[in-house]
């Protein structure tokens, strides 16, 4: 009796638990993703308190810029109408360390910061030093000489003895720092001494060093805390809502991000538009694929083939031009009326006239496109790959002798590469607390439904098991009743005498 009364007894207490198991997994199914929602809300928006924020402070990921020149090996024939001949040369790599100052957190859901750039040169990384030389085409001259060419002969006859005098030529042997980072020019002085508003600069020319130990404007951005669907996009930079660099509305809109982190819960149908301030514009690339990084689900973004086309191609971008092939972006007006031109590197998704009026060009998929690969859940960058190209427009100008005679030709001149990928304590944090944690509570639910259900079964087996018992044993007991009432009546009759008449007959074996 006391055995049957602890089996009772735990079955019971199985099917408590079981049921305890059922409900808290039915609650987790239906309340789960809510849960998540919020917490991947609360650690993705810009605020002390969230797990991302010291992340976006100082990103933690390192970044490379990988700098590859073409050094132009034919300059004397391209002064006389030649085609050019460029071999590229590098990668020159720089640790690029980033973090932001001056964060102010604005009433209105939105934050102001400065973002201080500072570039470190990698020699174990690179491809040569950074006492390099290379010959190029010299900018400076080369703009001075498009910006006259409208201008009265005896301007440019003029122009032309004051590079003489100065020694500038239409192609200069420079070293990659120089390049890079600066080096002083007589023409410069010169151009800053009779004409001080037409440069943006004084002292060295660099092509970079506008961005080392400096800052790239100050953005104010949302964050997140009012309207989630803003977080990080851009309200203002440099106090402007839109800039007035192009020819259209649309083209001088400040759209998207910082470039840095998206809005989380991206789809495919997602767009990331960021703004960059080197390039004067807002960009967008567009869904790929998807993959994994580290372990870390992502998807991957890329430009598409309109991001530089011009206006015929695809009519938006008419207010970016005066436009040549498609494929390139015209940046004079944001870069002091240099004929400069951004497109990917070796023309790739160029207009393939661009490519064949410059030998040495091979543009490649694998090797010249850009990427970012995001976490969809939060629109944090896993793993990107920003790559630029920065060429020169250059043409004979009558009455310039240094321009000879170039035929029209858009040269490259470098392009680069901006690297970074998640790695270390940073990635380790990021996949436990974001990627981790979430799929433990996915395929916990599931479990426990799964546990609850099976312990419900242990009681309803028992009580059917125990009545199955119970019907047996009343069924046995009524049976063996009947018997013996059956066997008494026969023998109390072969007890008593036969009546008149009756013929007993002899029992036979």
């Amino acid at each position: 009796m006391g055995g049957r009364s602890r089996a009772r007894w735990a079955a019971a207490a199985l099917g408590v638990t079981g049921l305890l198991c059922a409900v808290l997994g039915a609650l987790m199914v239906g309340l789960g993703p809510s849960f998540i929602k919020q917490q991947v809300l609360k650690n993705v928006r810009i605020d002390p308190q969230s797990l991302s924020f010291n992340m976006w402070k100082e990103i933690p990921v390192p970044f490379y810029m990988s700098v590859y020149f073409f050094e132009v090996i034919n300059p004397n024939e391209i002064l006389k109408g030649e085609k050019p001949l460029v071999q590229e040369r590098g990668p020159y790599v720089y640790r690029q360390f980033r973090h932001k100052t001056n964060i102010t957190f604005n009433d209105n859901g939105t934050v102001s910061f400065r973002e201080h750039r500072s570039f470190q040169f990698q020699p174990d990384k690179s491809r040569g030093a950074e006492s390099d030389y290379i010959v190029l085409p010299n900018i400076l001259v080369m703009s001075a000489a498009a910006m006259m060419e409208h201008k009265p002969t005896s301007l440019k006859l003029l122009m032309t003895l004051a590079f003489s005098t100065l020694g500038e030529r239409a192609f200069m042997n420079r070293t990659v720092g120089e390049v890079m980072w600066g080096y002083e020019d007589p023409l410069v002085n010169l151009i800053n001494k009779y004409f001080p508003d037409m440069l943006p600069f004084k002292g060295k020319f660099g092509l970079f060093s506008e961005m080392n130990d400096t800052d790239s404007g100050l953005f104010t951005v949302f964050t997140g805390v009012h309207d989630i669907s803003r977080i990080h996009f851009v309200d203002k930079w440099n106090g402007l809502s839109k800039v007035n660099y192009w020819h259209s509305e649309g083209c001088n809109m400040i759209n998207g991000t910082s470039g840095q982190i998206w809005p989380p819960f991206m789809t495919p149908e997602t767009s990331l538009e960021f703004y960059s301030p080197e390039a004067c514009r807002s960009m967008n690339l567009i869904y790929k694929e998807p993959g994994v990084f580290q372990g870390i689900p992502t998807y991957r973004f890329v430009a598409p083939k309109t991001l530089f086309a011009n206006g015929s191609v695809y009519p938006p971008n008419e207010g970016f031009c005066p436009c040549l092939e498609s494929g390139i972006l015209n940046v004079s007006t944001c870069r002091f009326n240099a004929p400069l031109f951004l497109s990917h590197p070796h023309f790739y998704n160029a207009d393939p006239v661009l490519a064949e009026a410059v030998l040495g060009l091979h543009p490649d998929p694998q090797e010249h496109s850009l990427f970012l690969d995001i976490h969809p859940v939060t629109g944090i960058p896993m793993n990107c790959s920003v790559k630029l190209q920065l060429s020169l427009y250059m043409k004979a100008v009558r009455g310039i002798g240094q321009t000879g005679k170039i035929e029209p030709v858009v040269l490259p001149m470098l392009w680069f590469s901006q690297s970074g990928a998640m790695e270390g304590a940073p990635l380790r944090t990021f996949y436990t607390q974001l990627v981790l944690f979430p799929k433990v509570l996915h395929y916990a639910q599931y479990v426990l439904l799964a546990l609850g259900g099976a312990l419900l079964l242990v009681p309803i087996v028992y009580q059917i098991r125990s009545q199955e018992r119970c019907y047996l044993f009343w069924s046995g007991g009524k049976k063996g009743s009947e018997d013996k009432e059956a066997i008494q009546a026969y023998s109390e009759s072969l007890m008593k005498p036969a009546a008149k008449g009756t013929v007993l007959q002899e029992a036979r074996l």
